[in-house]
């Protein structure tokens, strides 16, 4: 089983405070002979619409002493994720957690923000501390 991010249980916390139903914690899906387990998969109803809306959530905590190694990391699985999820589950939407710190200083930069631009990265910012759901950028 690969290590869980050392924010999974704050950000699975914070989707439950957001009134999220975590669904699969991990999700895993296989495409042929590629598995791969993305970190929490939940659903919500929305009632105004009498839908539910499924997400998956790639997580984060960019703890790391260079955050653009990490970055490159992150956005090379939510690239692959998000064509598998396209082909397996394409009614889930995908996000990538990144804690509101790392937001708020590393995904200024003209860099980040070009790259979340161009990638069409849907980002769900975190605050692992009071385990809340920050901000939702899609």
């Amino acid at each position: 089983m690969s290590a869980r991010d050392l924010f999974h249980g704050s950000v699975r916390r914070a989707l439950e405070k957001d009134r999220w139903r975590i669904s699969h914690d991990p999700l895993e899906l296989a495409w042929e002979e590629v598995k791969i387990k993305i970190d929490l998969a939940a659903e919500r109803l929305l009632a105004a619409e009498r839908d539910t809306r499924k997400i998956a959530v790639e997580v984060k905590s960019f703890a790391g002493p260079s955050p653009i190694s990490e970055f490159h990391t992150a956005l090379g699985q939510f690239l692959n994720y998000r064509l598998m999820l396209e082909v397996k589950e394409p009614e889930r939407q995908l996000y990538l957690a990144v804690p509101v710190d790392t937001y708020g200083s590393f995904f200024q930069s003209r860099l980040a923000q070009s790259m979340v631009e161009r990638y069409q990265l849907n980002l769900l910012v975190y605050d692992p501390m009071l385990e809340e759901v920050v901000t939702w950028i899609s």
